[in-house]
């Protein structure tokens, strides 16, 4: 039977809205604009309107424009406004990303990070619920497992995280599926510990592009190589960790793999899916890995950019730094296997990318067109 004339299902994105190559669904895009820039959104429109066949419908078109809405979470009220406008029932699924997430910061400001991503969670949820929109998608993270007690990690590790950061994606991770128990016949939930997204869109259209100085290793190192951030020696925390060369191992996947995981998730969440059938107990929840299972230390990464780059990278060790762990990589069989997920780009993919993004926007959003080098 064709679904062609089905209409598309409304999916709110809260902090903002990755690139998801699919007709399928009409994206709502909610946001603070906290760490992120509006500018992305009307790029990834773009994308999604380049990629449209000669003879797309209208209900094709439709889909490629994004919905965006500044809202911050923490408030319920705005919450409330954003799904008024559709009505009970009028929005499908939730995809929900908004969060604050740098282990060393959440040490330093616990309560910011409890409040932005606990608090907003629960409001999040409390307003779905009233809205008639049970199914969602949650981002979580590998911080989650804490020191895992084995490498590949299993989603059945026990979980046990060592920052602020981690603890509220396992307080959210825990309410979520407390939900799912409470109300079985109606709520639905997959949870995506996602482990270090890397890379960019391969247009060089859309990338991270961090206020401030990045947080994250891959950005930082593209960052420094195209002259934005000015340190001559990048400082890398620990070299006595329980890894072949001393420095933490992170399991990196590129961002258009994330964004595969999410449509796949959101697939697994329609009336048709059968992704619960072997849940435990009554509560229809589930937590899946996204990763590639391969892990890469911080000097391998540091030696990947030099490739990407030409940069003449230094770097210097410094002491540990509170919060870290020696080795996050994850065992994405069960993704796989439940979800069809697999992560297909490497490494020198993801650098490739990433750089190709740096080089063609070096301040990021706020490049000035004029600057920008046409991409072939």
């Amino acid at each position: 039977m064709a679904i062609t004339d089905e209409p598309l299902r409304r999916v709110l994105v809260t902090g903002g809205a990755g690139y998801i190559e699919t007709r399928r669904y009409k994206v709502i895009s909610v946001d603070n604009n906290h760490n992120s820039h509006p500018k992305s959104l009307q790029r990834v429109a773009q994308l999604a309107r380049d990629a449209l066949p000669q003879d797309a419908s209208e209900k094709d078109k439709d889909s490629a424009e994004i919905e965006a809405v500044t809202c911050d979470l923490t408030k319920k009220d705005e919450i409330r406004g954003v799904f008024e406008k559709y009505g009970k029932g009028g929005i499908w699924g939730v995809i929900h990303i908004a969060a604050y997430k740098a282990v060393g910061e959440s040490t330093e400001v616990p309560l910011t990070y409890y409040e932005n991503n606990v608090s907003a969670t629960v409001y999040l949820l409390q307003v779905m619920s009233e809205y008639d929109c049970p199914r969602l998608v949650y981002s979580s993270s590998a911080t989650v497992y804490g020191t895992p007690p084995t490498i590949p990690i299993p989603e059945s590790t026990r979980l046990q995280a060592d920052s602020p950061y981690g603890k509220t994606k396992v307080m959210s991770e825990t309410i979520i599926q407390d939900l799912c128990a409470a109300e079985p016949q109606r709520w639905r939930a997959l949870s995506l510990r996602y482990f270090n997204p890397a890379g960019a869109h391969p247009s060089g259209l859309i990338g991270e592009d961090p206020r401030g100085r990045p947080g994250n290793l891959l950005p930082l190192l593209a960052h420094m190589a195209v002259g934005r951030v000015k340190d001559d020696k990048l400082s890398v925390f620990g070299n006595d960790y329980p890894t072949p060369d001393g420095t933490c191992v992170r399991d990196y996947l590129h961002v258009m793999d994330l964004a595969k995981g999410h449509l796949l998730a959101l697939d697994a969440l329609s009336p048709s899916s059968n992704v619960f059938d072997n849940c435990p107990t009554e509560a229809r929840f589930k937590a899946y890995n996204l990763g590639k299972g391969k892990g890469m230390s911080v000097l391998q990464i540091v030696e990947a950019m030099r490739k990407a780059t030409g940069f003449d990278y230094k770097y210097v060790i410094i002491g540990r730094r509170r919060g870290d762990v020696p080795d996050l990589t994850a065992d994405p069989t069960l993704a796989e296997k439940e979800l069809g997920f697999k992560a297909t780009h490497d490494l020198e993919t993801m650098c490739r990318d990433l750089w190709n993004w740096q080089t063609k926007n070096p301040d990021g959003y706020d490049t000035p067109e004029t600057s920008k080098v046409n991409s072939a």
